[in-house]
């Protein structure tokens, strides 16, 4: 194996968590849900807008805020979620762009 596809294949494993966050349907819907609120949302708020119980919500913000999609910042007593994608999506970038260096995709 090559040291460039090597790197590709460590690029992968290194973005699986990012890949396997996205396939849930209601962390997409929290995502879409906070690019339309840039102050934030709080859990609450989100609970409304998706249909979700608080608990539930927490449990996908968690992930969320672990793969690094989301962040907070705590105003009051709650804390006020907020979409920070770029880290995760300048990865999924860089793998995508180390692919289409390395294989001769036909032009559409």
């Amino acid at each position: 194996m090559s040291q460039k596809t090597e790197h590709i294949m460590q690029q992968f494993k290194e973005c699986i968590p990012l890949l396997d966050v996205l396939t849930d349907e209601k962390r997409q819907a929290i995502i879409l849900l906070l690019a339309q609120h840039k102050a934030g949302l709080n859990v609450n708020t989100i609970a409304e807008h998706i249909n979700l119980s608080r608990p539930a919500v927490s449990h996908h913000l968690k992930v969320l805020k672990q793969s690094g999609y989301v962040s907070f910042e705590k105003k009051s007593v709650e804390n006020y979620y907020v979409l920070t994608v770029r880290k995760p999506l300048d990865q999924l970038k860089s793998l995508i762009a180390a692919i289409e260096e390395c294989t001769s995709l036909p032009d559409k």
